[in-house]
């Protein structure tokens, strides 16, 4: 077994109908695995009966009293690797997207020395990934693209892929200061003034069958505009600092 001391976090919102059956292939990926991994499942304020499920099953879970968004609960996430002293911590998301076979894409390269983070992305080369997202979400995804490589010099393809892992230092800095809105394209700006070396690796997605994203078409344009004005703003206030 590789030494490494790894965590997924996973967030989960009103994901009731679907986080047993994700959760399930996550047991049976770590059993089978030459990592050490755990998991840690964050139930965000849901008003589903999630709660009961994740107790009736016996998942590691941490409840959330009330719902801080994606951002708050990989950040609690991210506090609970830093105090039990994980290597690596992997955001995974509890939908379902996430395909826990292509985990080792992501970890390698931090357990070999040569990135501190990487993002696991549907449009690099290696890519295995058959779902690649509507046609205009990846209209915004390369927007948002072009604008983080020119706030922040990071070029990454699938900027608001939520399949992340980070390594020690990462994990400091996250646990200590994580996005809240906008966190996945947000965080690069934090990343770049860190100096933290990203590495953007080829995994496979899925589709989600179950729950509901929390961005619709009908907000697409709202959420370009906000993200845009969030990144240019958090690339400015590092500049400050």
């Amino acid at each position: 077994m590789k030494n490494e001391k790894i965590l997924l976090i996973i967030p989960a919102y009103n994901e009731s109908e679907g986080i047993v059956g994700v959760i399930e292939k996550v047991e049976v990926y770590c059993e089978k695995s030459d990592y050490d991994i755990d998991y840690l499942v964050i139930n965000d304020g849901s008003t589903d009966d999630e709660e009961e499920l994740l107790l009736s099953h016996q998942i590691e879970h941490v409840e959330l009293v009330q719902n801080l968004g994606i951002g708050g609960a990989v950040q609690t996430g991210y506090l609970y690797a830093k105090r039990n002293n994980y290597d690596i911590a992997i955001q995974f998301d509890g939908d379902g997207q996430h395909d826990i076979e292509s985990l080792p894409h992501l970890i390698d390269p931090i357990i070999n020395g040569e990135a501190d983070f990487t993002v696991g992305s549907r449009f690099v080369a290696d890519s295995i990934s058959d779902f690649k997202s509507t046609g205009a979400r990846q209209l915004g995804i390369k927007i948002l693209s072009l604008l983080i490589k020119w706030t922040s010099k990071i070029k990454i393809k699938d900027v608001t892929s939520g399949y992340r892992a980070g390594n020690r230092k990462v994990i400091e800095q996250f646990a200590e200061r994580y996005p809240s809105k906008y966190p996945e394209p947000e965080s690069y700006m934090h990343l770049f003034a860190k100096n933290i070396r990203v590495q953007e690796v080829g995994v496979r997605m899925f589709e989600r069958t179950t729950g509901e994203s929390s961005i619709n078409l009908r907000k697409a344009v709202g959420y370009m505009i906000d993200v845009s004005l969030s990144i240019l703003i958090a690339a400015l206030l590092e500049k400050e600092d």
